[in-house]
């Protein structure tokens, strides 16, 4: 079986956009530089957890 005319084309066509969009990254995508996985009320708890174990 053979593919015919037009839908070779479109496929060509959908390979061809894939090939211009290479190598661009949305700014969603891209973390800021401030962002912090944890939050400063957690890692200040886990600090005076793991700092209190220590002195008793």
């Amino acid at each position: 079986m053979t593919t015919s005319r037009r839908l070779a084309e479109r496929k060509v066509e959908k390979f061809q956009k894939n090939i211009t969009k290479r190598g661009v990254v949305s700014e969603t995508s891209t973390k800021k530089g401030k962002d912090y996985p944890v939050g400063p009320v957690l890692l200040g708890f886990f600090v005076f957890v793991v700092i209190g174990s220590y002195i008793t």
